[in-house]
């Protein structure tokens, strides 16, 4: 009996030591050594201060500011300790009521705004966290910022098509605008009055 307890005890702390000591820290080393801004969590700093990471949306509600897309996560918005999306299918009276719920919100912030709502504007991600929106919701929303900073729609459209990324490689995922990058730049451009 003992020989066969002790060989599974030395294998069960050999295994235990290699995959959950020597694994993990090798590869946060590596990761800290190459990526050191990505191991740390993409945190964008201004002035000192950490203002959130490139890689989790923010509850910007202000009208002087681009909205992101809706996030699903409770017990707040964005909240990354709970990613998650709604699970409410396409059918469901829940999404429906919501969906137009934030439509009826965009079209009272911007009621000269006749143009189309895009859909990353009135649904939330899978995960309830995307940093990222559309360059279509982004210039839809540029009237509506560039009248509450007292700046031309041109302007804004201009700071929009600057902080457009494309997709990886050329041709992997979409276009995207960083609501975060957009509002430090919209900041930093146009201060609110």
């Amino acid at each position: 009996m003992n020989n066969v307890i002790r060989p599974a005890l030395v294998l069960f702390a050999l295994l235990s030591a290699l995959t959950g000591l020597a694994y993990p820290l090798a590869v946060t080393g590596a990761a800290k050594a190459l990526f050191p801004s990505q191991a740390a969590g993409s945190l964008v700093v201004q002035g000192g201060t950490t203002v959130g990471s490139s890689l989790i949306g923010q509850d910007f509600g202000d009208p002087k500011h681009f909205w992101g897309r809706p996030s699903a996560t409770a017990p707040q918005p964005y909240n990354a300790s709970a990613s998650g999306g709604s699970n409410l299918g396409p059918l469901n009276p829940a999404l429906a009521d919501a969906v137009k719920q934030r439509i009826e919100a965009l079209r009272a912030a911007d009621p000269g705004n006749a143009a189309a709502v895009p859909v990353d504007l009135v649904t939330a991600s899978a995960s309830g966290l995307d940093p990222d929106i559309s360059p279509a919701a982004a210039h839809y929303q540029a009237a509506r910022v560039a009248r509450m900073r007292g700046v031309s729609v041109e302007q804004m459209n201009a700071l929009v098509a600057s902080h457009t990324q494309a997709p990886l490689w050329g041709w992997l995922g979409e276009p995207r605008v960083n609501v975060l990058a957009l509002n430090l730049a919209l900041d930093a451009s146009a201060p609110a009055r």
